[in-house]
């Protein structure tokens, strides 16, 4: 005798099919598990036992073989101990309804309960792709699983109450579909009315916002850069739809929603410089997580004190700056992860931070000085779109009584600007001026014969490389359209170009 039932495994940041089948056969009472499990889901046997003799149900009562199908494809974790449940459940008698139409993902607790579970979110999307009805998950995860529509989501508390739901004698009330609603904190923000002085800090950041543009802040100890990068997602365009689920999904897979359900404000991660290179790119021993950079997907990756993270670890950035996604490999597996992110990252301009400071004297020879600028490589400062010194705060600014202006009007302009890019780009994949490929340059980035003139000259004069070429030019684009343009002009690149004179002021001479 056969039984079956329906679960999910996850592939990146997608959930594919799994069967579950188990069957029965002649001899002692034990049981053995094929297609490919690891230790966790080997060890879903032993819950799956206790978790059934403290329930008073007796289903290992023959030789039991259970296979998870796809047999080629390797299975992790312990989401599939209520499918096995289930499966031996409808072996032994206990279960004698069609469950043909349900999913099922969940932990055992050796009481019967069930735990959370990583994942759901994009395991209840690929079922109700392929046209399950209904769905069976913890109920702790039941709100995550409630933002897919077209599918019944049932809070499992324990194995008793689903299989007396399943036989039709208790049933359990299926959750509502999560509605979407913005976050009441996003009426907390930290704002930039906040932050006194910096002027030119803030339009700098008003620009890097209103494109997705990377931005780099230089200055001493105590300025405001940390102030400043934290006020950022209070600037930001709101999240569509298909964004929120997107940065959902991998937030489930990583574990980090805590029963919440859809992600609605645009995340904000700041790791420690102590962070590793897994940390910051993903990875893991056993199965491959998202890491940092991905986590940060459709908001802020902000590196404080960028100097102080290691020269390896800040290399993983180079690739997904560039394509907007990071594949991790391990022997017979890889996943590929999405990571859109805007990147701000801050810096001491010297080991003491008071290098060029008019008003403290610097202790670091210049040797110190070049050894801690250069551990920024140059391929990684030249995916910086943005440079920008921030100074010391003047202390008529700090008593000043004047009222600065308030995230929201910056956020109004660059709500504009990001429309007048969507309009631009709409149909072409392209999401932002940020992410213009080689093919659009043409099309979209047009100068007047005076603009090609000062960018010939800025070119020459501050030897640029292509890519800083392209990045000034996208920095231009977004200035002009921040001043509703729709041809770049000179004004705008000599902007952009000032934007991109910092690397010259310090690593000029980084080879000493």
């Amino acid at each position: 005798m056969v039984s079956k039932c329906i679960s999910f495994g996850i592939n990146g940041i997608d959930g594919y099919k799994v069967e579950v089948e188990a069957s029965s056969q002649r001899g002692l009472p034990r049981a053995d598990i094929v297609g490919l499990p690891d230790a966790a889901v080997k060890e879903s046997l032993d819950r799956v036992w206790s978790a059934a003799k403290n329930c008073g149900l007796s289903l290992f009562q023959s030789h039991i073989v259970l296979n998870l199908a796809p047999a080629d494809i390797k299975k992790e974790g312990p989401i599939y101990d209520l499918p096995i449940t289930v499966c031996l459940m409808m072996l032994s008698g206990y279960i004698k309804s069609d469950v043909s139409d349900s999913g099922f993902i969940g932990e055992l607790s050796l009481s019967g309960e069930l735990r959370p579970v990583n994942g759901v979110l994009p395991m209840v999307i690929k079922a109700q792709e392929l046209g399950c009805k209904r769905m069976f998950v913890p109920a702790q995860n039941a709100r995550e699983a409630s933002v897919v529509e077209g599918i019944e989501i049932y809070p499992v508390k324990d194995i008793i109450s689903l299989m007396a739901c399943l036989n039709g004698t208790i049933p359990i009330e299926p959750v509502l579909p999560e509605k979407f609603k913005r976050s009441a904190a996003d009426k907390f923000l930290p704002d930039f009315s906040q932050v006194k002085g910096q002027a030119e800090a803030k339009r700098a950041i008003e620009i890097a916002a209103a494109g997705s543009h990377n931005i780099l802040l230089i200055g001493p100890p105590g300025s405001g850069k940390s102030m400043l990068a934290k006020r950022v997602p209070s600037i930001l365009p709101d999240m569509t739809f298909e964004e929120m689920i997107e940065t959902t999904k991998i937030h489930s897979i990583a574990g980090t929603l805590h029963g919440e359900g859809l992600v609605t404000s645009r995340p904000f991660r700041s790791p420690h410089h102590g962070v590793t290179a897994v940390g910051l790119g993903g990875g893991g021993t056993g199965t491959i997580k998202p890491g940092e950079v991905s986590l940060a997907h459709h908001g802020v990756l902000f590196l404080d004190e960028l100097p102080e993270f290691s020269r390896n670890v800040l290399e993983v950035l180079r690739q997904p700056i560039e394509d907007n996604s990071i594949t991790i490999s391990r022997a017979g597996h890889s996943c590929t992860y999405p990571c859109s992110i805007m990147v701000i990252a801050a810096m001491n301009p010297c080991p003491c931070g008071y290098f060029g400071d008019p008003t403290h004297k610097c202790t670091c020879s210049p040797q110190k000085i070049r050894n801690y600028l250069n551990k920024i490589s140059g391929p990684l400062l030249d995916r910086f779109d943005i440079h920008v010194e921030v100074p010391p705060v003047r202390f008529d600014d700090l008593r000043s009584t004047a009222d600065a202006e308030r995230s929201e009007s910056i956020k109004k302009r660059v709500d504009a600007a990001r429309a007048i890019q969507q309009e631009r780009f709409r149909g072409s994949g392209t999401t932002c001026n940020a992410k213009i490929n080689a093919a659009q340059f043409k099309e979209f980035c047009n100068i007047d014969k005076d603009a090609e003139k000062t960018l010939r000259h800025a070119f020459e004069a501050l030897g640029m490389t292509a890519r800083a070429y392209d990045r000034v030019l996208k920095v231009a684009r977004t200035i002009a359209d921040l001043g509703q343009s729709e041809l770049i002009r000179s004004e705008h690149v000599l902007e952009a170009v000032q934007y991109r004179s910092l690397d010259r002021k310090y690593w000029s001479n980084r080879e000493g």
